[in-house]
């Protein structure tokens, strides 16, 4: 998988986190993944198609699902993943995909993204069928992890 697409997802997440949350994200070690694979309990999937084509995972705990939406809407204390939390945290995957699609689009890749899904439960297998998963660890200074998962099926 070509690192000039990996770029853009990383540089666009630690900017989004930064001026939409106030988190700060540093990169962890990226690394592939093997399909199946396990994931935390909230999943925000975005498609990708165009020049790339695939899909983009931010994948975290429900804890911090919760956190990231207080942050979001001014430290209000979130208890649970109700519509207006699970929205923003939505609304900020979009984006992130957003900026990301931008910034592709700058260096010569034009990708369009899909509205996100956002996935809720325990013990999730994700399976990609003929794609390469990078995964790219966010980690946020309250010590909590997004992994972004970025699987492109090819290129065209």
């Amino acid at each position: 998988m070509n690192i000039d697409y990996i770029n853009p997802f990383i540089e666009a997440s630690q900017t989004v986190l930064r001026q939409i949350a106030s988190i700060n994200a540093k990169l962890g070690k990226v690394y592939l993944k093997d399909s199946p694979y396990k994931s935390d309990s909230i999943l925000i999937l975005v498609g990708l198609t165009g020049s790339i084509r695939g899909q983009a995972i931010f994948s975290m705990s429900r804890n911090l699902a919760m956190s990231i939406a207080s942050s979001m809407m001014f430290g209000m204390p979130v208890v649970e993943l109700d519509e207006i939390s699970i929205s923003a945290i939505s609304e900020l995957t979009n984006m992130i995909l957003g900026n990301a699609a931008t910034l592709l689009y700058n260096r010569g890749t034009s990708i369009e993204i899909t509205p996100p899904s956002l996935l809720m439960g325990d013990n999730m297998t994700i399976s990609q069928s003929k794609m390469k998963t990078v995964c790219v660890p966010l980690l946020l200074e309250n010590d909590g992890v997004i992994e972004l998962d970025i699987s492109i099926e090819s290129e065209l």
